[in-house]
Order: structure tokens, then sequence, then C-alpha cells
């Protein structure tokens, strides 16, 4: 199983340059940001864990994920860099493919693209997303990226993008595209749209009794006709050992730990014990 870090970006504590660097001395294969352009102060749409209480002010304050990841790239050599998660439907496709693309080629091939949907329905209306059709939305988004990440002259004609043939540099390192991971709750529908669009699965805060999910996504996946297997990363709360090697036994691919929202040394120093209790994990 691999270790990742998440830190909730923003405009005070630790740089994410500095966390990844962090990230990556003390052994961690991952780093991982969020994404949200802006919150809207008056909203119907209710929080996942909080209700209609935004949990934690740095919501307000998230940094942009590419350039945060860009910075982080630019810090390291070794560690992989990707979003838990990005809300491509908060730009357009075809400059967000570019800004993908180009992070992924300057970091020589390491981003993962972590997505959603997006629980912030004000949030995704300021941007023109009707949010009845945003999973299609979404897939359609991802697909013309696809295009233009891979064709030498690429073209799209999907229901929300659109636009004809065209040239595209730089592809990403990564062909035909950076892997695609769903953050979302695990049902049925959720894992319906990854077999179909995605990649594999980052699990809600919220679950960590996903063994039946996992299993499930893993015959989805199968019945598809898709080769290999899905691509599961579960968000953890403590460094708990057993729990860590039963999610590993049951198909966990990796787990990912937060940042506190804390000082650049008390994060630092964070990232230190959790790797030292993570130690009898690793080979």
């Amino acid at each position: 199983m691999k270790f990742g870090m998440s830190l909730f970006t923003c405009d005070r504590g630790i740089t994410p340059a500095d966390a990844a660097v962090a990230a990556e001395e003390h052994g961690f294969d991952t780093f991982y940001v969020p994404e949200h352009t802006h919150i809207p102060v008056v909203r119907a749409s209710n929080h996942p864990g909080t209700g209609d209480e935004i949990p934690d002010d740095r919501y307000f304050r998230t940094l942009d994920p590419w350039v945060a990841l860009g910075s982080a790239a630019s810090a390291t050599s070794r560690i992989g860099l990707g979003t838990s998660v990005a809300l491509p439907l908060e730009h357009d496709p075809i400059a967000l493919a570019k800004t993908i693309a180009t992070v992924d080629h300057l970091s020589g091939g390491r981003v993962t693209l972590g997505v959603g949907f997006g629980w912030n329905m004000e949030e995704l209306a300021d941007h023109g997303i009707p949010p009845n059709k945003k999973r299609t939305a979404l897939r359609d988004y991802l697909a013309a990226m696809q295009a233009l990440w891979t064709a030498e002259e690429a073209e799209h004609d999907g229901p929300f993008v659109k636009f004809g043939p065209s040239w595209a540099w730089p592809k990403p390192v990564q062909q035909p595209r950076p892997p695609i991971l769903l953050g979302a709750g695990g049902t049925e529908k959720n894992f319906e749209w990854i077999v179909r669009a995605g990649d594999g699965w980052i699990t809600t805060p919220i679950e960590q009794a996903i063994d039946e999910s996992v299993q499930r996504l893993g015959e989805l996946w199968t019945e598809a006709g898709r080769s290999g297997k899905p691509r599961v990363i579960v968000l953890a709360d403590q460094p708990d050992l057993e729990q860590l090697r039963h999610w590993d036994a049951v198909g966990v691919d990796e787990a990912v730990f937060s940042f506190p929202d804390a000082s650049a040394d008390e994060s630092r120093l964070f990232v230190k014990d959790l790797a030292e209790k993570l130690a009898p994990l690793r080979p």
C-alpha cells in the first residue's frame, strides 16, 4: 500500500511546495490538494459533513490547485502530485487541458487528476453548470480534454464542449491521460460513472467501512471489460496500523492523511511523526 499526504491549501501555514518537499523527504508517495474557486455566501447546498455550516474557513481561502502543484513540482523530483479533488466543471475545459498537460509535462508524468462533481450547487451555477447535468457535463469535459491530450489534430462534439480540428501541445507524459479518480460516495451510480469515465475511486472522509464497496467496484469494472483493476484511495483519519493492513488486504491501493491547519514548523513535525508511525507497514 502507498501512503500520501493532502494539504488543504490556503493563504496561511505551510506552502504547497514546502509541504510536498516534507512529504517526499519522509517517504510519502503522493501529495494532494483540493479546489474551490469561491464559496457563495447565500446558498441552499449543504456540506456533506456539516450541513448548512462550512466546517473550515480554508474553504474560502483555497489556493488554485494547479498553481499549487506546479510549485510543488518544481521543488520535488519523485512524489506524485494530485488533486483531491479538483472541480473541472469550474473551468474552460480547453484551457484546463493545457494546464494539466503542462504540469504533467514539467513534472515528468507525476499528475493524478482526482475529480469531483461538486457538492456546492451555487458554486457550480456561478460557472454556468446546471446542477442536474453535472455528471454528464463532467464526463463530456474529460472526454474533450483527453482528445486534446492524445490527438495530433483534436476535435470534440459533445453536449457541453465542442471544437473543430485543433492543435494543442504539450501532451501529458502519461498517455492516453493522467489517471482520473472520482472523489465521491461509494454508490452504485458513482461506481458506474467511474467504470465508464474514470480509472478509480477516492473515498469520502466519512467512509471507512468500505470492504463491500471496493468489491462492488471491482465487479462492475470486470463486467465492463476494463483491464486491470480500479485504483482505490482511502482518505484516512488516523494511522491505525491494523485498519491499514485490512484495507491493503481488501484491495485499497493508497491511504492519504491530511496535514493539520498549523504553522510550517508544526506541519513538518507532523509529517515526520506520521512517517515514523507508518514505518512498520513500509517494505
